[in-house]
């Protein structure tokens, strides 16, 4: 297993960059909901946020991708509100019932270098799309300050190639969700419609920016399985194959169990069933990618059935 505490970070990302993306949020255009209202003045769009970021938490997890939790354990920022609306979301008391406390971006470094004294290898920013003016402000503090931890941007996808273009150099980690291939399941479960067209778009600007993942640096893909839903994985695994190459790391997850609103949306509202998990599993064989890892239900892996 390869820390990522090692490794250096990429080169700074710059004050210009950070002004950028804090006159956005003035007619927030910041992720594809594109609010057009100025949370610089205190009003809310979808997110309900404001200027200063929401945290539920700043602690180690070692749950995470295992080269991102490693020995020590990921240093998750758990960002309050989400700029997305699922049905199924497993943090709804932290991205749909606001759980958390308003803080500054210095009070963010503050704990940013923490979390390195404490020996994480990385800080990783849960849901951070929202707040991506103030997590590069907090970055851009820390590291003059002597934090060297790597920066994970744990995102759902939502996000737009032009935010991202400013977040280059204060990234070095792109852990991003590929959630949805059709329009019509994206509308249904998170009224993001346009998610599909987006989100390959969006990893391709990760690309871009860090390569594919290695030694600890580069953009890590996780799909989560949805029950009722086996073709949609089977296309974004095609699709993932065939954009970005067999050298692509995924993180396929199989342990989706029904939280939030989900227990009102059929098929959604079980877990999967142990024959859809190894379908899955068997689509994961054989799409071609060559890493990452697959994250299961303990009881679907020993053979179960979770209904």
């Amino acid at each position: 297993m390869q820390s990522t505490a090692t490794q250096p970070p990429l080169k700074n990302g710059t004050r210009a960059q950070l002004k950028t993306l804090y006159r956005l949020m003035g007619e927030c255009r910041l992720c594809p909901r594109e609010c057009a209202i100025n949370r610089l003045h205190g009003a809310q769009g979808v997110c309900r946020s404001g200027v200063r970021p929401r945290l539920a938490s700043i602690t180690r997890h070692f749950g995470e991708e295992p080269p991102i939790s490693g020995t020590r354990g990921s240093g998750t920022v758990f960002f309050s509100n989400c700029n997305m609306r699922c049905v199924f979301c497993q943090n709804f008391p932290i991205s749909q019932m606001r759980v958390g406390r308003d803080m500054t971006a210095a009070q963010l470094a503050a704990g940013m270098l923490r979390l390195q004294k404490e020996g994480a290898h990385n800080v990783n920013f849960v849901t951070p799309t929202h707040y991506a003016a103030q997590a590069a402000h907090a970055v851009y503090l820390a590291r003059r300050k002597g934090c060297s931890l790597p920066v994970v941007w744990n995102t759902s996808g939502y996000e737009r190639p032009e935010t991202l273009r400013l977040l280059e150099g204060f990234v070095d980690i792109y852990l991003c969700d590929y959630r949805y291939a059709t329009p019509a399941l994206a509308k249904r479960y998170s009224r993001a419609e346009d998610y599909p067209a987006l989100i390959e778009p969006v990893i391709e600007e990760m690309l871009r920016q860090v390569g594919h993942f290695s030694g600890g640096r580069g953009v890590i893909i996780r799909h989560l399985v949805m029950p009722g839903h086996l073709e949609e994985t089977r296309i974004i695994l095609g699709r993932i194959r065939q954009r970005f190459g067999p050298e692509t790391t995924v993180s396929f997850m199989t342990q989706y169990f029904p939280a939030h609103k989900a227990s009102r949306f059929s098929p959604i509202n079980r877990r999967l069933t142990a024959e859809e998990a190894r379908a899955a599993l068997d689509m994961l064989a054989a799409s071609g990618l060559e890493n990452g890892w697959a994250q299961e239900d303990d009881n679907l892996a020993s053979g179960g059935e979770m209904e």
